[in-house]
């Protein structure tokens, strides 16, 4: 299990500038996950550890060796692409032991007489059927092994894709968005065959998706990238609690992370009309952005609380609730239909009965919030002691 080092990697097509600089230290045994939006270099940088692309400038080692003119079979990769890249005259069976036959190919084994009967036996070696059976019975694979891939659903055609490239034994696992084609049930089964099968192996697991929730759920580290860059490296909680910047808090999070434009005068905070005392510690800018999760806010009665609010939104998700609110206050008066980026959302557990247009209170948890620059969007601490006076 290789420790790999990106040194200053930088990727480029033509004078088109993908990855202007990328430094990471990915430890053996790591389930990293890079995760961005669309765009952002996360597939270009899987191809290039994997060898499949080459890297325009830096270095990529791979237990301090400089692997950047290694084959992918040198690098010892497997490759779970998104799409499913099917030998489409090959059964379930032949595709995911296709690995494995090529790891004992020869070049005379390529003449076609003898190319048939050595697949044909090498098919039936009990150490292949064995490790084939053992890959499609955990991916419930076991009743289409005779199947061709034009007789599988879109699903099933990513679990076979995925069987084939696990089926080996290698020392890095490379996965470009392989669940992205499943529906929710199965995705949420692959997630913990996934893991599961990283627990097992041990091996170093390198991820890419766009998805926030398998990248919260799989892995041990996360980069979180943008146009190429990374904005944050962490744990899932680190990035979660203590987001970097206000991309990586708008990014990660389902409402994402209410961001505030308040003011800070004398021991109070002032947002949208309305003006509250801190009880915490306040940073130095004057104009600063306030960030708070939707579960960090608590709903109170109308009257009460720092920030009068109206609800606007309604979201009932079963165990939980969603709200969408407006802020209220004199001189603030409803102007209609607002876009959903200009409300502040509050998740609740079970159903508080509230409805369109009832107006509350909001109070936050200061344990649980984080602040940034209004300037550069880069987050900011605060004084280690000092909370502000009553007024």
């Amino acid at each position: 299990m290789p420790h790999i080092q990106l040194d200053r990697v930088r990727k480029s097509f033509g004078n088109a500038q993908v990855i202007p600089q990328f430094d990471a230290d990915i430890e053996d045994g790591e389930f990293l996950v890079l995760l961005g939006p669309s765009g952002c270099g996360k597939s270009t940088l899987l191809r290039m550890i994997a060898g499949l692309s080459d890297i325009t400038g830096g270095a990529l080692r791979f237990d301090g060796t400089d692997v950047g003119t290694w084959t992918p079979s040198q690098r010892g990769v497997a490759f779970v692409f998104q799409s499913y890249a099917l030998y489409p005259h090959m059964t379930v069976r032949e595709n995911i032991a296709f690995p494995l036959l090529m790891d004992r190919f020869r070049k005379w084994h390529h003449i076609p007489v003898v190319s048939s009967f050595v697949r044909w036996r090498m098919m039936n070696e009990p150490d292949i059927v064995e490790r084939t059976d053992r890959m499609a019975e955990q991916l419930e694979l076991t009743a289409l092994m005779d199947r061709r891939p034009a007789q599988l659903s879109g699903g099933q055609r990513q679990r076979v894709a995925l069987a084939r490239s696990l089926v080996r034994d290698p020392s890095l696992y490379l996965l470009d968005e392989p669940l992205s084609n499943l529906d929710a049930k199965l995705r949420t089964q692959m997630r913990s065959e996934i893991s599961a099968l990283h627990q097992r192996v041990r091996k170093t697991f390198i991820y890419v998706t766009h998805d926030q929730v398998e990248a919260m759920t799989m892995a041990t580290k996360i980069i979180v990238m943008n146009k190429g860059e990374i904005q944050q490296v962490g744990t899932p909680d680190e990035i979660y609690e203590r987001p970097a910047n206000t991309f990586v808090a708008r990014f990660v999070g389902a409402p994402p992370m209410n961001l505030l434009n308040v003011g800070i005068e004398d021991g109070h905070l002032s947002l949208e009309g309305c003006r509250w005392q801190a009880g915490h510690a306040l940073p130095s800018e004057k104009d600063a952005i306030l960030g708070i999760r939707p579960e960090n806010f608590r709903l109170m009665p109308q009257g009460q609380g720092d920030i009068p609010v109206e609800i606007a939104l309604v979201e009932r998700l079963g165990a939980e609730v969603i709200l969408g609110c407006r802020v209220v206050s004199e001189g603030n008066v409803s102007s209609g239909t607002l876009l959903r980026q200009d409300l502040l959302f509050v998740r609740l557990p079970g159903n508080p009965g509230l409805s369109h247009g009832d107006r509350v209170g909001l109070s936050y948890d200061p344990s649980k919030i984080n602040w940034y620059s209004q300037a550069t969007g880069v987050a900011i601490d605060t004084p280690a002691q000092g909370l502000p006076q009553s007024a």
